[in-house]
């Protein structure tokens, strides 16, 4: 057998072994969560898809890529009422489907969702290299739960690493979803 064959042979053999092996489980305060979670896994990637080795992921492993799902904390907001919240994270992909990205939520009592962005403005889809993503929002002085996450819509896989819950000052934006839609003040009969 010619070398180069069997070099790329090896790599080949190689390659299938490292998509093969297992992924680290990732237990709470992680959940899975969304649309379709049944059809989606999560864990810590155990091959050094991380920037440091140890990428959190959500994988869709089964259905036809028309779902969504997310990989996502909650936690008690108490440290950040009355402030300006940032979560940041490095983003890769392969081969998203739909779209992917950074999410946060924060609930009130009576108002779930009192302040949320998805990122849906600005998705990532396909397959794409590390990158900085961040979600900016104010945190009501009456918050009850801060949630906050990572998107994969359809079939692929989204990593996230380096990811940080930080007070920003209040001259960094917040992310908005953009402008409701502009209700017409007399019904068409």
């Amino acid at each position: 057998m010619k070398p180069h064959l069997v070099v790329m042979a090896a790599i080949a053999a190689a390659s299938v072994i490292a998509i093969a092996s297992p992924a680290k489980s990732l237990g709470e305060p992680w959940i899975k969560a969304g649309e379709t979670p049944g059809q989606y896994e999560i864990g810590v990637d155990a091959e050094g898809y991380g920037r440091g080795g140890n990428a959190k992921f959500l994988r869709q492993v089964s259905g036809d890529g028309n779902g969504w799902s997310t990989l996502m904390q909650q936690i008690s907001p108490v440290d950040y009422r009355g402030k300006r919240v940032r979560f940041s994270a490095q983003v890769r992909t392969r081969d998203i489907s739909r779209w992917s990205g950074l999410w946060m939520r924060v609930d009130s009592p009576g108002k779930p969702g009192a302040s949320f962005y998805n990122s849906q403005d600005k998705p990532i889809s396909g397959t794409t290299g590390w990158q900085p993503r961040s979600v900016t929002l104010d945190v009501p002085e009456d918050a009850s739960v801060l949630a906050f996450g990572v998107i994969g819509a359809g079939k692929g896989t989204v990593w996230i690493d380096d990811l940080k819950i930080e007070v920003v000052g209040k001259d960094a934006p917040v992310d908005s979803m953009g402008p409701a839609q502009k209700l017409a003040t007399k019904p068409s009969l």
